[in-house]
């Protein structure tokens, strides 16, 4: 099969033209409720040539953060180039809905999460500051970053590959109206 086509009944023509051209990579957060989706997604992306990169999110800790290293390993194994995660976010809008779903499905452990994102979030739900808002901060954070990069090396993940660098002879500036099309 020719690297950078996705097979298929056409579908995938506009991702097929920005791989072949600019070296598209795509990025995947995994359904938990369908894991094998997921992996037939990464699987089929990845044997068209696509390099497909995985969003480990939200992790949760105490719920979520024990599954980081089998969920990287199942993306490896299925073709997946790179991964990333982010840390549970509690912006104003989610943190009460969030609670409330904590207390509802996980009692017991509900407090002790909590208590955890604090610690990771410099005692508050959420933290907006751009260098620390996806990773966190602290001892907790620094020992889940230490995880998740040992296991990214362990597999394989983001290496860097310079045959898909980005190739900025494609780009045009756009024109005295403004921005243009894509083609």
């Amino acid at each position: 099969m020719e690297p950078g086509v996705v097979p298929g009944d056409g579908q995938g023509e506009l991702l097929n033209t920005l791989v072949r051209h600019w070296h598209v990579t795509l990025t995947l957060a995994g359904d938990p409720v369908e894991p094998l989706i997921v992996r037939a997604a990464i699987q089929r992306l990845s044997e068209a040539g696509i390099p497909v990169n995985v969003n480990v999110a939200p992790v949760v800790p105490f719920l979520t953060d024990s599954e980081l290293e089998s969920i990287l390993e199942a993306a490896a194994k299925a073709g997946a180039t790179s991964a990333a995660y982010t840390l549970l976010r509690l912006p104003w809008e989610v943190k009460d809905v969030f609670r409330a779903w904590l207390e509802e499905y996980f009692p017991l452990k509900a407090a002790h999460v909590m208590s955890r994102v604090h610690e990771m979030r410099e005692g508050r739900d959420n933290d907006p500051n751009f260098g620390s808002r996806m990773k966190g901060t602290g001892m907790f954070a620094e020992l889940l970053n230490q995880r998740f990069h040992k296991a990214c090396a362990r597999l394989g993940l983001n290496k860097r590959d310079s045959a898909f660098d980005l190739d900025t002879t494609q780009f045009r500036p756009p024109g005295p109206k403004g921005q243009g099309s894509l083609f």
